[in-house]
């Protein structure tokens, strides 16, 4: 196959990791974070968290260190992944974000806010693979291409405030291939597409 140059305009470049927690293998998900680590946007760069879970009350919540930030990436991306997330009414708390670990065992994120104090932990690391997933410009299709690295991870962990959620990662589909409900998806370009 020849090398393609993506012909979408880009948006974003960074990380989108993500961590989905279940008491039933997936059939319903108690806690739900996205957490973008940004690079380059159109708004600047920084960081926002989407947190929705029984350890906040069920509500969805942002935190950012860039409020222009956190509503460019509302209506352009995290709003098309998951609507609820997308009202640009959710107040944006302001946070500061940390990251520790060793990414060849395990990724932390620290994300301190006058809510609450978050960590998420992703361990148990397994090879990483790259996906594209093209998007479409049809009838209800994604307008939106993206490149990204998922490196997988077997455990998570979300603490509130030192408190650990309860539920545990579990494998869902993504392209047709088995992915964990728990990845750092790093080396990420996310572009609007033509038209």
């Amino acid at each position: 196959m020849a090398p393609i140059i993506d012909t979408g305009e880009v948006i974003l470049i960074g990380e989108n990791s993500f961590i989905r927690l279940s008491h039933d293998g997936g059939e319903t998900v108690t806690e739900r974070v996205s957490h973008w680590r940004v690079l380059w946007t159109p708004a600047g760069p920084g960081h926002v968290l989407f947190y929705e879970g029984e350890m906040i009350g069920g509500e969805p919540r942002i935190y950012s260190d860039n409020i222009a930030l956190a509503r460019f990436v509302q209506s352009n991306i995290e709003g098309l992944l998951y609507p609820p997330s997308g009202d640009t009414s959710l107040p944006v708390h302001d946070a500061e974000f940390a990251r520790e670990g060793d990414s060849r065992s395990y990724s932390t994120e620290r994300i301190s806010s006058d809510v609450e104090e978050i960590s998420l932990t992703w361990t148990d690391l397994q090879p990483p693979f790259v996906m594209h997933a093209p998007g479409g410009n049809g009838e209800g299709e994604r307008p939106l291409s993206v490149w990204t690295t998922f490196v997988q991870a077997r455990e998570a962990r979300i603490t509130v405030d030192g408190d650990f959620a309860s539920g545990e990662p579990f494998e869902n589909s993504r392209l047709g291939r088995p992915v964990s409900s728990a990845v750092l998806a790093w080396a990420e370009t996310w572009a609007k597409l033509p038209g």
